[in-house]
Parts: C-alpha cells; structure tokens; sequence
C-alpha cells in the first residue's frame, strides 16, 4: 500500500514525478526528507554571498585601517552570513521571523564590543558597523542590491566623517577635547575595587 502525500497549496507537485517533488519559488523541493534546490538559484545565492563579502569587506577594511577590533573578516563574514540566512529564510518561507533573528543575534556580537572606560564607552561605533554590515547583508540576500551597495557606501562615508567630527568636539575643561576622552575615575571607586 502506497501512503498518500499532503501536498500544501503553496508548493504545487512538480509534474512527471509522481507528486514526490514540490515546486517553490524557483527552487525544487522534496517531501519531509529534505530540499533540493537547482543548480541555478544555488549559483545566485553564490553570487549574493560573493557580493556579501565584497561589500563587509569594503565596510570592514575602514575598521582594519584604523585599528579597530571588528575589521575585514568580520564585517565580511557578518555580511556573508545575513546574506546566507535571508536567502535561506526565503526558499523557507518566514522572512520576517529570520531576519528578526539576525538583528537579535548581531546585537548581541556588538553588546560584546562595547566597554565602558572611566567615564567614556568605547565600542559603540564598531557595534553599530556590524549592525550595519548585517543589513546590508540581507538586503543581499533578499536582492536589494541597489539598498545593499548604497548602503555599504553611506556606512564606509559615515565612518570616514570621524576626521571631521572628531575636530567638531567643544575642547572640555582640560583642553584635550572632550572631558570623558581622558577621565580618571574617582579614587573612591578605585579604592572599592582594591578591597
């Protein structure tokens, strides 16, 4: 006795095959066993994910050059894995729930760059580049390519402004610029600390 298949509404049966594979947004899929997908939307999403990297990269190489943590591979391979996901939640179904994942999961990388130093907090601009680069990233991957390589420029010239808005910055008491850039604590915080 042969067990019959439920076949949903939205994959309609690939004809000639008995009814075992299902036809989805240009991708072949198989029953319960597993997905197949066809050689040609595989060497899109390389094409996405090449680009991906490319672009984090670019985004990242501004980081590296100012000797920031999160540089090229980083920001690269941040990009390439947004890029990754949002294709795969789109051959899935359930956009939305996937990319709300990827904002959850890069703000919890970037939480991990930021410290706070005495009075001032560091990491902040770095954290939001790997938010960034995670955008665009899926902007790739669901083929907004115009929105992703607009995107990775305006982040790569938003970076590059700090020249001219570190020189904007009021001098502070101490005339080194801004006070927090060189507090100390105070010692009573530090004398907690030696106990």
């Amino acid at each position: 006795m042969r067990a019959s298949r439920v076949v949903p509404r939205s994959m309609p049966s690939v004809p000639g095959t008995g009814g075992i594979l299902f036809a989805a947004r240009g991708a072949m899929r198989t029953g319960q066993a597993g997905i197949m997908i066809d050689t040609g939307t595989q060497f899109e999403i390389v094409g996405r994910i090449a680009l991906a990297a490319v672009l984090g990269g670019m985004i990242g190489l501004e980081r590296e050059y100012r000797g920031y943590p999160a540089g090229v591979r980083t920001m690269a391979l941040v990009c390439m894995g947004s890029a990754i996901f949002a294709d795969m939640s789109r051959l899935y179904g359930g956009d939305d729930r996937i990319a709300a994942g990827i904002v959850s999961g890069i703000g919890f990388l970037g939480a991990g760059l930021i410290f706070r130093e005495g009075y001032s907090v560091k990491g902040v601009t770095t954290a939001a580049t790997i938010w960034a680069a995670a955008a665009v990233g899926v902007a790739l991957g669901i083929e907004a390519y115009v929105v992703a390589v607009f995107g990775a420029l305006f982040a790569v010239i938003l970076l590059e402004l700090r020249v001219v808005t570190k020189n904007l910055r009021p001098a502070g008491r101490n005339g080194l610029g801004d006070p927090e850039d060189n507090a100390r604590e105070p010692d009573e915080w530090r004398r907690r600390e030696d106990d």
